[in-house]
């Protein structure tokens, strides 16, 4: 009669184990597929002309409105933790319904232009060109009849990039979602001389339920009516895909996908199809629910920041503004 253990070794043996190199961190680090690095990071932030000191938004914790004399000391902090881009978005101290603030010689973002260039000259700045922060109507447009004009808001767009660009910004960012808005503006950078000015096109911006908290602290929410006219709607893939070879064919050196956490999926598809840099923006309601859970008690906010951060990375996103990248950078840091 044959022993019981005549019958385990007579068995074959597995050949293939994955868990042998699962058993120590070193091993999982060893043959880790991807890679997080704060150097991947744009960091957002919202610079309000009304204020003499940063106020909290209420809706996303540890996030703030900056007043333009405490920009120096945060985009200082955002430097020093190896952050190498940040995103400006301006509150301005008064809209109408031109939005002009948006494109004036003093206007918020170019005073903090050009006050982040001197206190961290390395990093890289980049600009949200949009209208709706400075409407008083609340959408990214000239309203002509109800509806935003697309044509006409594309001039003021182009004239809002170069003011940009002659402030001293590195990258501008149009997310206004009109057509064309991408060539006009690569049109006018050019034509001012602004030929290095780099886009990074809002290619695939969704109109997205995760942008509550973004328009508490830009002040920025439709006064009438939403922005599915121009924004793109959730359902669709494939439009997405040709949002972005749209805007890379009128000029786009980035391209982007909003959000990033509900749109995995063509994040992935976009990096099989592209060669550009391809953005990802993990957005304010992706961030708010998080540090809900987490103050909470109900998730555990560093492993799921980071694991969120990851698997956008993961997807295929070169670039990821994220409103943790301080936070994140710091943790990535006491890792290593």
């Amino acid at each position: 009669m044959k022993s019981d253990l005549y019958e385990l070794t007579a068995k074959p043996s597995m050949t293939q184990r994955p868990r042998r190199l699962r058993r120590t961190e070193t091993l999982r680090l060893l043959v880790r597929e991807t890679g997080l690095s704060a150097s991947t990071f744009v960091y957002p932030v919202f610079v309000d002309q009304r204020i003499t000191k940063p106020e909290e938004v209420p809706s996303m914790p540890g996030i703030f409105r900056l007043s333009l004399s405490s920009l120096a000391g945060e985009v200082s902090e955002i430097e020093a933790l190896k952050i190498p881009s940040v995103m400006v978005f301006g509150l301005p101290d008064r809209k109408d319904a031109l939005g002009s603030g948006a494109y004036a010689n003093d206007g918020v973002v170019q005073q903090a232009v050009r006050v982040i260039k001197k206190a961290a000259p390395q990093l890289v700045i980049a600009t949200d060109v949009c209208l709706c922060e400075y409407t008083d109507h609340g959408h990214c447009g000239v309203v002509r009849g109800g509806v935003v004009a697309n044509d006409e808001t594309l001039k003021l767009l182009a004239r809002t990039a170069v003011s940009h660009a002659e402030a001293g910004a590195d990258i501008v960012c149009p997310s206004a979602m009109m057509d064309g808005q991408v060539r006009a503006i690569r049109t006018a950078l050019d034509e001012h001389g602004h030929i290095d000015t780099s886009i990074l096109a809002y290619s695939a911006k969704h109109a997205s339920s995760f942008y509550g908290p973004f328009r508490e602290a830009a002040e920025s929410a439709p006064l009438f009516g939403d922005r599915r006219g121009y924004q793109m709607d959730p359902a669709n893939r494939r439009e997405a895909l040709r949002e972005i070879a749209l805007d890379i064919s009128e000029g786009a050196d980035i391209v982007m996908v909003k959000p990033a956490l509900s749109y995995l999926d063509v994040i992935a598809e976009a990096r099989k199809r592209i060669t550009v840099p391809l953005a990802a923006y993990s957005v304010s309601g992706e961030y708010a629910m998080i540090k809900a859970a987490g103050e909470r008690g109900w998730l555990n906010e560093k492993s799921v920041a980071l694991e969120v951060l990851t698997a956008i990375k993961r997807a295929g996103a070169d670039i990821i503004i994220t409103y943790f990248a301080k936070e994140a950078a710091r943790w990535l840091q006491e890792a290593n």
